[in-house]
């Protein structure tokens, strides 16, 4: 049994672990007057939220000791295949569907669940009989990924199990060393959301969280363009999110799609301005990213403009324009230094 293998090796330690449902799926786990949330947490001993807003999907977070999680996995499992069960009594349908469920894993994770060629998904569907698959894509906004399970409740605790296991081994492996740089998690969006970056929280890493150049970040001073020299510290989570707030707030330019602005008064955001940096030609392909995915993101992460000049000949570096508010060209800034950071620790792609 897993179980026993995760608390004999120490590992019964705190770890929180996110699901992706969809508004009715949320209903069914919420109950009636919240009877059936209030009676899983109680039960499970595991902290369970569940996001806000009115968006077609929401996040429920559960946290607590493995053993917790495990408790109110079996619970959402069982409560999901009880709803499966009574909405077949009044269908014709005769085979009866698998439970589903989707975790939210940061992309930095995806690697090791997949193992080298498939072979650790390939193993944790062979033991526990579920489905395991890994999105291909990372959800808008974000750098983290689906992980959809699907299978009878049993097998799918098991996989949740074996998914905890390999999580806990990347962490331990991750806790000295340097920051991956930022994991920016999944937030649902609204269904009619008139701002198409509406969406789209940053936080760094919780383990590399640091509380340095924060009076820099909210001051919207442009941060000091190129480090190398000692790790870039991490901002706090919560000032991340204000920044990125008030960057979308402000965005300048008219999003994709929208000629007018969506409310009176929205048009009178700051000045754009300008700020330039250079970056060193053999680091510019991991801020750029294959086919332009990583600029992209970071173009829609901080609401900026920017513009990365063609290399001329004779130079050793290229120069980046990042037009936008104050607040966009930080948040432009943090995370292309979180990439070249994340380059230059040889921590890999974000």
């Amino acid at each position: 049994m897993m179980e026993s293998k995760v608390s004999e090796g120490g590992l019964n330690v705190t770890l929180t672990i996110r699901l992706l449902m969809h508004g009715k799926e949320v209903g069914s786990i919420i109950g009636k007057k919240g009877e059936t949330v209030k009676k899983m947490r109680e039960e499970s001993g595991a902290r369970i939220n569940i996001s806000e807003g009115n968006c077609p999907e929401r996040i429920v977070t559960i946290t607590g000791p493995t053993d917790a999680i495990f408790k109110a996995f079996a619970m959402i499992a069982y409560k999901f295949e009880e709803d499966i069960i009574n909405s077949m009594s009044n269908s014709t349908a005769t085979s009866k569907p698998p439970v589903t469920l989707r975790l939210v894993v940061p992309a930095s994770q995806c690697g090791s669940l997949i193992g080298k060629g498939g072979s650790k998904i390939k193993e944790i569907r062979e033991s526990t009989g579920a489905q395991v698959q890994v999105a291909g894509d990372m959800l808008p906004n974000s750098t983290e990924r689906a992980v959809t399970i699907s299978g009878t409740p049993d097998a799918i605790i098991q996989c949740v199990k074996q998914i905890c296991v390999v999580m806990l081994e990347v962490q331990s492996v991750t806790m000295g060393s340097p920051p991956k740089g930022a994991t920016i998690p999944y937030r649902p969006k609204p269904a009619s959301t008139p701002v198409i970056f509406a969406g789209g929280q940053v936080r760094a890493d919780p383990l590399a969280a640091s509380t340095a150049n924060l009076s820099l970040l909210l001051q919207h001073q442009p941060l000091p363009a190129y480090t190398i020299q000692g790790q870039y510290a991490i901002p706090h989570p919560d000032q991340l999110t204000k920044l990125h707030q008030l960057a979308m707030q402000q965005t300048p330019f008219t999003p994709l799609g929208q000629t007018t602005p969506a409310f009176p008064g929205l048009d009178a955001s700051p000045p754009a301005s300008t700020h330039e940096l250079t970056i060193p030609n053999d680091l510019i392909g991991c801020i750029i990213g294959r086919q332009g995915t990583k600029i992209n993101e970071i173009r829609q992460m901080s609401g900026a403009q920017i513009k990365i000049a063609n290399a001329t000949e004779g130079s050793s570096e290229r120069q980046i324009t990042i037009t936008g508010t104050p607040a966009n060209i930080s948040l432009a800034q943090y995370l292309i230094n979180a990439r070249l950071t994340s380059e230059v620790t040889g921590m890999g792609a974000l």
